[in-house]
């Protein structure tokens, strides 16, 4: 992505191209509700390598009529027995419960962070002092939601599943209108768990081209995979879901990794991000031995006497590389030794003589 992606700060973190990947934690509602299992939560992303956790803030009343169905996801996850309401009632987490996590994430030296889906709920994490704002996909086309969250200058990281070029177009041009605070857009499919054949991660090429700002996925696939293909390919932001236990009861633990695999997510990216390097093509100090094993040198075909001019049935080429490279050979022909060299002996430019 060779464009100027802006990088920003978050706290004491930077965030952009040019500095390690940020690697969210997405405990979202897997806390089934539960504070205790939340906190556990915040313990397990830290642990597993995150650099920062985040969850998700809103009350039923704001966010969903009583007739709002469920995704079918959410029926197979969590049955159809139940409204989308009734479910999502038991995954409140308040202000208090908010706070304590916080708390927990700022001992852990993680960034702490949770996705608003109404004004109200915007308000709390700002009073909580949250250091940045999440815009989740499902309201992207929320454009008062948007401005809103805006208007208080923190970082905002915008997710963009379900939408089009045009829609997202529209939310960047709202939070610029709103306040223009630091941003970051996230390429998502959201699909749980999210088929990897339509991820189409050049989707963050054409993002980082028409946005100019720091671009990542937020991503939903089975496994590590293409979470570690998105910071090859540039992302620098990578927020995966966090659970302790992928069969436990609730609308996403399926599509989410446990501290293990999570761990593991961690490690592969920032071993990618270590081989990206600084794009300039050179040996490396790895190589040198093998460079010296490797690679071959200009070697007497025969005893030579002092004084000979070197005619090209004097010379062979041959393993090791410890002397004069082959490609050198046009200067060497034609030059008087200045000693004698032995059979199969590598020569060294001390014993040629001018040209």
């Amino acid at each position: 992505m060779k464009v100027d992606e802006r990088p920003f700060m978050v706290g004491e973190r930077k965030i952009g191209p040019g500095t390690p990947v940020f690697i969210v934690a997405e405990a979202g509602v897997n806390h089934n509700g539960d504070a205790a299992l939340a906190r556990r939560l915040v313990d397990a992303a830290a642990e597993s390598g995150a650099d920062a956790v985040k969850f998700q803030t809103f009350t039923v009343d704001a966010l969903l009529t009583r007739a709002a169905p469920k995704a079918g996801y959410q029926v197979e996850t969590t049955g159809a027995g139940e409204s989308q309401r009734e479910m999502l009632a038991r995954l409140e987490l308040g202000a208090g419960e908010l706070a304590q996590l916080r708390d927990r994430a700022a001992k852990h030296g993680l960034v702490f962070f949770s996705a608003p889906f109404d004004e109200k709920s915007a308000d709390a994490l700002e009073a909580l002092g949250v250091a940045l704002f999440k815009i989740p996909s499902g309201e992207i086309t929320n454009l008062p939601l948007l401005r809103h969250v805006a208007a208080k200058g923190r970082p905002v990281i915008l997710s963009t599943g379900m939408a089009s070029l045009e829609e997202v177009d529209q939310a960047v041009a709202a939070i610029r209108e709103g306040g223009n605070p630091p941003l970051a857009v996230l390429h998502c499919l959201s699909a749980y768990p999210a088929p990897a054949a339509e991820m189409n991660l050049r989707a963050m090429d054409t993002l980082a081209a028409r946005f100019g700002c720091p671009i990542g996925l937020s991503d939903h696939t089975l496994g590590i995979e293409i979470a570690v293909a998105a910071a090859a390919r540039g992302a620098s932001i990578i927020e995966k879901h966090l659970t302790l236990d992928t069969s436990l009861p609730g609308p996403d633990h399926r599509a989410s990794l446990d501290p293990l695999a999570f761990a593991a997510m961690a490690r592969a990216i920032r071993s990618v991000e270590s081989a990206l390097g600084d794009g300039d093509k050179r040996a490396m100090p790895s190589e040198a031995d093998t460079r010296r094993v490797a690679r071959k040198s200009l070697v007497a075909a025969r005893a030579l006497e002092s004084g000979r001019r070197l005619a090209p049935g004097d010379i062979v080429v041959k393993r090791p590389g410890t002397g004069i490279s082959p490609a050198e050979l046009p200067r060497v022909l034609g030059r008087r030794l200045n000693r004698s060299v032995t059979a199969d002996e590598v020569i060294p430019w001390e014993a040629l003589g001018e040209p």
